[in-house]
């Protein structure tokens, strides 16, 4: 068989064509660098779950607090109006907006409302472009019924759901569809054949590319700010584009476009090998814009996640991609001999391709999952299960059709071969499918920590000094990491301007000597911390509170740890 080569033309000819293209292809390299050089400075962080609360959820604190605070599991950014306090008469209790300072969001909120129980509803956006949202209460004196909360629904529309996981599933098809068609067009394709089929089929996957790459954009404003589909006001779209999710979209048009101006040479005929160097190139740096806009980035090893994660998308859509090209226009249309030379070059790339997918996957679940608890018992560890699971019959289809080439029977009976290829494509649809899904599931590593309202254990006390009374709050009061919150107030229950914090945890019983806490003053009279207990018993907590040059006072407690 005679595989594709250069076809010799005149060479002013070859330049006259050539250059529109790459001046095209310029453009479109413009466009992502301009993209990149406005993208924001973000952190890398995890997909955000809230740890704990000041009040803690369902406690019954002794005074109105001057502030809620909330402490997520990672960073998080404020979507406007979305962050409210209602109190037991079902008035507006915060006061002002809320205060994002990392992973802590201090809600203000008016120290004098009445006693009862009051609810606190929010909706964030974690690192990973995913939102946050959910409410709980706390009381005031004594529990009451709870509130209503009468402004717009925190929770997400269902059908913006469906609608971002569809959008996913088309834009997986759509990389598949240009990559394969590519790919064969470029090293495997009979020069005798022609190519206007796998050329439209390109143009269609591109397409569909593009198109989901816009719709995305589109449904990312109502899916983090809540809304209908069509509720996309210019103020979140701006949002939205200057976020590191809108960067990535952004980047993965720009690349395209450059792109498909050397896929139109491609698809009329072969093309040199500087321009198949540049589309390949191309080609890898938009599948980085994958992780970069979703999970990968914000995993605990980011650079590793991204890498593996942009692997893997790659390794789907070579091998799918061939597939689709195999079953739909080579084994038709191919004689013996041509598919005699195609099919084992198309087996060890397939081989390949396989083996970097088990390779990615295997180091991506290990991430996302951390543990095999998590694996079974969080909706995104079964999702990767059932992932696996169809995976493995795949493998085993594959493993029959290689099974067919190295016996040299594909180019005799492609009927065959073509048969196991389409219950290839039909089960990885399926697989396809779970993996839209996945990408817009916590977690299975940030879903199985503790959040606020599932734990079991929490201390609350006020202690009175002659300077201040400091309200402590520690949560979980077990055994291990936990949240310190302190609050100073005046007698007359106002907040008491701090100096200067400083607390100390021992546990004599164990000969276990005072241990600093390191505090971070977030309001004037508002401090929280972070301590491992690593045992359990009555611990003696002392706090000494500075309000001016002058006075301090030092307060103690004893607090039971589980």
């Amino acid at each position: 068989m005679v595989m594709t080569a250069a076809v010799r033309r005149r060479p002013g000819a070859v330049a006259d064509r050539r250059w529109p293209a790459r001046v095209g292809t310029g453009a479109g390299l413009l466009v992502a660098l301009v993209a990149l050089l406005l993208a924001p400075a973000t952190p890398a962080s995890a997909h955000a779950v809230l740890v704990s609360t000041s009040p803690a959820a369902s406690a019954v604190v002794p005074s109105a607090p001057a502030e809620v605070a909330l402490t997520f599991s990672e960073g998080v950014r404020k979507v406007p109006g979305k962050i409210r306090v209602i109190a037991p008469d079902g008035s507006r209790a915060d006061r002002g907006e809320p205060s994002f300072a990392g992973a802590v969001v201090t809600i203000p909120v008016d120290p004098s409302g009445p006693r009862g129980t009051y609810l606190v509803s929010y909706r964030v956006i974690s690192a990973d472009s995913h939102p946050v949202s959910g409410a709980f209460t706390y009381s005031v004196g004594a529990p009451s019924p709870p509130p209503v909360d009468s402004g717009a629904d925190n929770r997400a529309d269902p059908v913006v759901g469906t609608a971002v996981k569809v959008v996913k599933y088309l834009g997986y098809a759509g990389l598949l569809l240009l990559v394969g068609p590519a790919l064969v067009l470029a090293a495997l394709w009979p020069r005798r054949l022609p190519r206007r089929g796998p050329a439209r089929l390109a143009g269609a996957g591109l397409g569909l590319l593009v198109l989901a790459t816009l719709a995305e954009l589109w449904l990312q404003v109502p899916y983090t700010a809540g809304g209908g589909l069509f509720d996309v006001p210019s103020a979140g779209l701006g949002d939205v584009l200057g976020s590191a999710f809108g960067t990535a979209h952004l980047v993965r048009l720009g690349l395209l476009a450059a792109a498909a101006f050397l896929l139109r040479p491609l698809f009329a005929g072969p093309i040199g090998r500087t321009d198949g160097i540049i589309l390949a190139i191309l080609g890898g740096a938009a599948l980085f814009t994958w992780p970069l806009a979703g999970h990968p980035a914000a995993s605990p090893a980011p650079a590793v996640s991204v890498v593996v994660d942009a692997v893997h998308l790659g390794s789907m859509a070579v091998w799918l991609g061939g597939l689709v090209m195999l079953a739909g226009f080579l084994l038709p249309r191919a004689d013996e001999r041509e598919l005699g030379a195609i099919l084992p070059i198309w087996s060890r790339w397939a081989a390949l391709a396989v083996a970097a997918l088990l390779l990615a996957g295997t180091v991506q679940g290990l991430i996302e999952v951390a543990t095999p608890k998590a694996l079974v018992e969080t909706t995104y560890g079964q999702l990767l299960l059932a992932k696996i699971g169809l995976f493995a019959l795949v493998l085993g289809v594959a493993a029959y059709s290689r099974a067919l080439v190295r016996r040299r029977t594909a180019a005799e009976r492609p009927t065959r071969v073509r048969r196991a290829i389409w219950v290839e494509l039909a089960i990885t649809a399926v697989v396809l499918g779970v993996s839209a899904t996945l990408v817009q599931t916590t977690p299975a590593r940030t879903a199985s920590a503790d959040v606020a309202g599932t734990t079991t254990g929490y201390f609350a006390a006020t202690l009175a000094s002659p300077v201040a009374s400091v309200q402590v709050e520690l949560d979980p009061a077990e055994r291990g990491n936990n949240s310190v919150h302190l609050y100073a107030y005046t007698k007359d229950n106002r907040p008491q301007p701090v100096q200067e914090w400083k607390a100390t945890v021992a546990l004599p019983s164990a000969g276990i000597e005072p241990i600093e806490i390191p505090l971070l003053p977030l309001t004037d009279n508002h401090a929280t911390g972070e301590i491992n207990f690593p045992a359990a018993g009555q611990w003696q907590l002392r706090i000494t509170v500075r309000t001016t040059d002058i006075d301090q006072a030092t307060v103690t407690a004893t607090v039971p740890i589980r």
